[in-house]
C-alpha cells in the first residue's frame, strides 16, 4: 500500500481533513483534473507524457527546479520498477510529491513554545501578506487555550498598521502595546518590559514587511532581534515568514529574502483557499528548506489551522 492510501484510511473521519479539503478545491480542480486527463490520454509512459505532467506541475506552482528533480526520480522509478501505465504512475506521483516535502527528515510544524514565560513569536513578512490577520486568528486561538496573549504594534510607520493591531485586541479581547511613529525597538523594549513584569505567556509581535528597502528592514529586524534577547533570552522563541499563497513563485522570492535577513523558524501561508496553485508548499520547503508551520485556509477566524502535511495530500488529491 502506497503512502497516500495510507493517509486516505487514516484522515478520512478527520474534521480538520475536510477543512483542507475545502481550501485545497480550487487546486484540486484545476491540478488533479489535468493529471486525470493525462494519464487517461496516455496509454504508454512516454517522453511526450514527462513532458505534459512537468507543465502541470511547474503551471500548479511547485517551482521549475523542484519539477526537474521530481522528474528525474519519476523516471528512475518508472525504469527500475518496469511501469509502462501511466494509470499505475498516479500513486507513484502522490508518493514522490509528499517525499519531496518529507525528505528524510522529522518535520517540526508546530510553535515552538518556551518552558519560562513569556514565549516571543516574531512576525516577519510584506505589507499585506496577512501578517495582522494571522497575529490576531492565532490570539484568539491561544487565549482560547487559557493564554495570557499580548500583541505588540511593532509596525510603527506604516499608516494604519498600529489601529489594525488594536482592532484585533479588541476583537479577541487581549492586551496590545503600541506607539505610532515611534522607534520600533523601543515598542518592543516596552511590551517585553510589561510582559515579564506581568507574566504572560506568549508575546506576538508584528513589524515592518519593506521590502523594497532590504538594507533598512534588515537593520530594523536585527535590531529588534537584539533588544528581544536581551530582555528575553533564547528569545524570539519563533521567527515566522508571513507569505500570501496566492503570490506563487513571488513568495518564494519573499522567503529567500527574508531568510538572508534572519532567522526564519516557519513559514505562515495565508490564503491557500484563495488559490489554484496551492502546490507553492512543496515549493517553499523545496527552495529554502523551512517548514511550513501554520495555513490559512479561509475568513473565518478559526480557518488558521497547523499545517499538516497529511492533511494537505489527501486535500489535495482526494479525488484521483
Amino acid at each position: 500500500m502506497g503512502i497516500f492510501n495510507r493517509i486516505k484510511n487514516l484522515l478520512i473521519k478527520d474534521k480538520d481533513t475536510k477543512t483542507y479539503s475545502e481550501a485545497l478545491f480550487k487546486t484540486r480542480e484545476d491540478f488533479v483534473s489535468k493529471l486525470v486527463n493525462l494519464t487517461n490520454r496516455h496509454h504508454k509512459i512516454t517522453e511526450s507524457f514527462f513532458e505534459e505532467l512537468e507543465e502541470i506541475l511547474i503551471m500548479a506552482d511547485i517551482g521549475v527546479d523542484t519539477v526537474v528533480d521530481f522528474i528525474d526520480r519519476l523516471r528512475k522509478r518508472v525504469q527500475s520498477e518496469h511501469i509502462d501505465n501511466p494509470d499505475d504512475l498516479k500513486e507513484i506521483i502522490v508518493d514522490e510529491l509528499f517525499i519531496i516535502y518529507v525528505g528524510d527528515e522529522i518535520i517540526v510544524n508546530k510553535i515552538n513554545y518556551s518552558d519560562i514565560n513569556p514565549t516571543v513569536i516574531l512576525f516577519v513578512g510584506v505589507n499585506g501578506s496577512g501578517k495582522t490577520t494571522t497575529i490576531g486568528k492565532l490570539a484568539h486561538q491561544l487565549k482560547d487555550e487559557g493564554k495570557k496573549v499580548m500583541l505588540v504594534a511593532g509596525d510603527t510607520f506604516r499608516a494604519g498598521a498600529t489601529e489594525q493591531i488594536e482592532e484585533w485586541g479588541k476583537r479577541v479581547g487581549v492586551s496590545v502595546i503600541g506607539k505610532k511613529d515611534s522607534d520600533p525597538g523601543s515598542v518592543i523594549y516596552n511590551a517585553l518590559t510589561i510582559a515579564k513584569e506581568e507574566n504572560y505567556d506568549v508575546v506576538l509581535v508584528d513589524t515592518a514587511g519593506r521590502l523594497q528597502n532590504k538594507v533598512n528592514l534588515m537593520q530594523e529586524l536585527a535590531k529588534i532581534n537584539r533588544v528581544i534577547n536581551n530582555l528575553v533570552p533564547n528569545a524570539p522563541h519563533e521567527t515566522l515568514l508571513v507569505i500570501d499563497a496566492t503570490t506563487g513563485q513571488n513568495g518564494i522570492s519573499q522567503a529567500k529574502a527574508f531568510k538572508e535577513m534572519c532567522n526564519i523558524t516557519g513559514i505562515v501561508l495565508t490564503k491557500l483557499d484563495g488559490t489554484a496553485k496551492g502546490g507553492i508548499v512543496l515549493a517553499i520547503k523545496d527552495a529554502v528548506n523551512i517548514p511550513v508551520k501554520l495555513v490559512g485556509l479561509g475568513e473565518k477566524i478559526e480557518d488558521l489551522k497547523v499545517f499538516d502535511i497529511e492533511k494537505y495530500i489527501y486535500g489535495l488529491f482526494k479525488d484521483m
